[in-house]
């Protein structure tokens, strides 16, 4: 019994040090991440219900991030491995990169509480989750490359196939929505057997089986609840090209400023921005608000004006968070080509 004992209050200290650890980060935004500024006054012409909170374009990228990182690993392991790819990197990057979002977050409003709960639960979620499996991939993982040598197996090459996939799949729908059951299945099918594949068929299996349940139990909550919109509104000022060239883009009404018009949000917003700007149109205010964030990539490590920058992995080339006004997001987009930058998508709320 006494034995018993010992090894149950090793387990609660384990499981206490492992509590601090994750909300260790969360702690450190909320007490050293506050920002100084005013939020400027702004007379919106959308009508209230079709109101975004605009500091939701700050608190937007936390999520993103994660997407950039499954891209990233993908990237990695098309040709290396599961552990040459930097799980530590990836896991500060997403709390410094909100850091420094919360600071600029004060000129824009109040972060509402429900978005700090989401953002806080995502980031302890995905820090868990890449600190077990580098703890697994740097061990056993490694171990399992050590037997297999230096060419990759069936599995290896279909567990990169995947990974790009569901990476790809992320930048329009939710994570929730991706088939694990099936891509469990298809280790099932491909293995050919030799060691390697065996271990992934295992670990990887199991990662998506867990996953899977996860998803269920998501799914449900937001059908419960009711899934976020997807659509909003905004005013633009057209040059000459019809409207209804553009795909999915109604017309909703008129107003002094502008055109009030309906669009897609995610990354379908993002391509119908950037081919708008392209015909010149102006765009004056996106679901009520006057400052929108989009991030860009570029060799270098630093430009002017980014709230944040990081290298990204498997690329070797560099991610820069930006806030501009809407007014100004036309020319801004427009003018990354003479910077040196690429555009890799527009926040929207």
């Amino acid at each position: 019994m006494r034995w018993l004992g010992r090894w149950i209050g090793r387990l609660l200290i384990m499981l206490c040090v492992l509590g601090v650890a994750l909300a260790s980060p969360v702690i450190y935004v909320e007490t050293m991440c506050r920002g100084q500024g005013i939020p400027s006054e702004y007379a919106a012409t959308l009508p209230e219900e079709n109101w975004r909170a605009e500091t939701r374009t700050l608190l937007t990228y936390p999520e993103w991030h994660i997407v950039h990182a499954y891209d990233d690993y993908a990237q990695v392991i098309s040709e290396g491995d599961p552990h040459d790819y930097h799980y530590w990197a990836a896991i500060s990057g997403f709390w410094s990169s909100l850091c420094d979002l919360t600071q600029e977050a004060v000129t824009l409003g109040e972060i509402d509480g429900d978005t700090k709960q989401m953002v806080y639960v995502i980031g302890v979620s995905f820090s868990a989750e890449l600190a077990l499996k580098a703890l697994y991939e740097e061990t056993f993982g490694r171990a399992a490359i050590w037997v297999r040598g230096t060419e990759h197996t069936a599995l290896d090459t279909l567990t990169a196939q995947q990974a790009s996939e569901y990476a790809a799949f992320l930048q329009q729908v939710p994570w929730y929505r991706w088939p694990f059951k099936e891509n469990a299945q298809a280790l099932e099918a491909r293995s050919t057997g030799v060691f390697r594949d065996a271990e992934r068929e295992f670990a990887i299996g199991l990662e998506y089986r867990a996953k899977a349940a996860y998803a269920e139990v998501i799914a449900q909550a937001v059908e419960s609840v009711g899934a976020d919109a997807m659509t909003l509104r905004m005013v633009i000022k057209p040059k000459e090209r019809d409207l209804s060239d553009y795909k999915d883009v109604s017309i909703v009404g008129g107003s002094k400023e502008g055109l009030i018009i309906e669009t897609p949000r995610y990354r379908v917003l993002t391509h119908l921005l950037l081919e708008m700007a392209r015909d010149d149109v102006q765009f004056v205010e996106i679901a009520g608000n006057d400052d929108i964030m989009f991030t860009t990539l570029s060799e270098v490590a630093e430009v002017t004006g980014a709230i944040s920058s990081m290298r990204r992995q498997g690329y070797g080339d560099y991610r820069h968070i930006r806030l501009v006004k809407v007014q100004h997001l036309a020319d801004a987009l427009l003018g990354l080509q003479g910077d040196s930058q690429r555009l890799e998508h527009i926040h929207d709320y």
